[in-house]
């Protein structure tokens, strides 16, 4: 399949899980896939990099070893990301990613996961929590963020004062997970 060719089966998603499922499935098993899916998904103006998005985040939910060839790309193009529908699965996958590398069990996610590509997932979670997204992002971004602090510890700090600066003008699921995330703060 071509980069036109995915092009046109993007067309053909919609937010139903079975039609993303479907396209993760195909991905999956033609991994070459990937590369032009998150140049897509890259494409931050084009309405298309929204079904592109939810794609890879089906895909690499079902297998993370997919994303790692593309991590340098994927890192450098997540803070450009500004469609709210596109911001949500990349912070999923950003999720995911922080939550393999901090697991107490051994996986290739730390031996493939560099230092700039967690720079890279923390700046753009930062921009995530500030800027205006709906509460999932910021939800995904409060977990990723809490963990990355862990190993650079100026992130602590700053994710307090972001999350005490919002908390009040925030909505009860910002409130809820913000509540969550300062009382692991505290700890």
């Amino acid at each position: 399949m071509t980069k036109t060719e995915l092009y046109d089966a993007l067309d053909y998603v919609n937010s139903s899980r079975q039609k993303r499922m479907e396209m993760a499935n195909l991905v999956r098993n033609e991994p070459k896939l990937l590369l032009p899916l998150i140049e897509i998904v890259m494409e931050a103006d084009n309405p298309l990099s929204v079904k592109a998005a939810w794609v890879m985040e089906f895909t690499v939910k079902q297998d993370l070893s997919l994303i790692f060839p593309l991590l340098d790309k994927f890192t450098a193009g997540i803070g450009s990301l500004h469609l709210d529908s596109a911001v949500r699965p990349m912070a999923k996958i950003c999720e995911c990613l922080i939550l393999a590398y901090f697991s107490k069990k051994p996986n290739e996610v730390r031996k493939v996961l560099e230092e700039h590509h967690l720079e890279a997932i923390s700046t753009a979670c930062f921009d995530w929590l500030i800027g205006d997204y709906k509460v999932a992002a910021k939800a995904y971004s409060m977990t990723s963020l809490y963990l990355l602090g862990k190993k650079f510890k100026w992130i602590h700090p700053e994710l307090r004062l972001v999350l005490e600066r919002h908390y009040a003008t925030s909505s009860a699921a910002y409130k809820a997970r913000a509540r969550y995330t300062l009382a692991k703060l505290n700890n």
